[in-house]
């Protein structure tokens, strides 16, 4: 008889898989900015009406401050954040409209090192944000990835 908990379980991760690589492979052209402050340097999203943006909730700590952050199409946003004195970077998906249903929800982090490098990553059933994810990465650019219930988006730079 098949498990078909397990089966589910493996299915979700494959896509969760997908669904990142997807989102990380589309992104368009290189880097350039230090990643203490200056702006992104590519960030792609799926097109989408305009809708209130999601506040960022702080959740990363304290010491951290917003560098950028890109839409995730009109269902959300994902927020990339940097502490100076720890030279981390930290990343969280938050929702425009929190609340139940719980949906699939991601976020993701990599030093950008070409093809290969592994993230650090957040997913799962969520009413509000995923994340935080955190990343040492003074000195190096970045790569972000989100997902909100099947819509991704997805940045990078921050070199320094």
């Amino acid at each position: 008889m098949t498990n078909w908990g397990n089966t589910m379980t493996l299915i979700r991760r494959a896509a969760t898989t997908a669904a990142l690589t997807a989102v990380t492979v589309g992104a368009v052209t290189a880097l350039a900015s230090p990643s203490s402050a200056a702006p992104r340097t590519t960030a792609t999203a799926a097109a989408a009406p305009a809708t209130a943006q999601a506040a960022y909730n702080g959740v990363c700590g304290s010491g951290y401050k917003v560098i950028d952050s890109t839409p995730v199409s009109d269902v959300g946003t994902v927020y990339v954040t940097w502490n100076e004195s720890t030279g981390k970077n930290c990343a969280v998906t938050i929702r425009n409209t929190p609340g139940t249903p719980a949906v699939w929800m991601a976020v993701s982090l990599a030093i950008d090192a070409g093809r290969g490098a592994p993230y650090v990553v957040d997913s799962g059933h969520y009413t509000t944000y995923a994340g935080p994810v955190y990343l040492d990465a003074r000195g190096q650019c970045i790569l972000w990835n989100a997902a909100i219930d099947g819509v991704g988006a997805n940045g990078r730079g921050h070199c320094g």
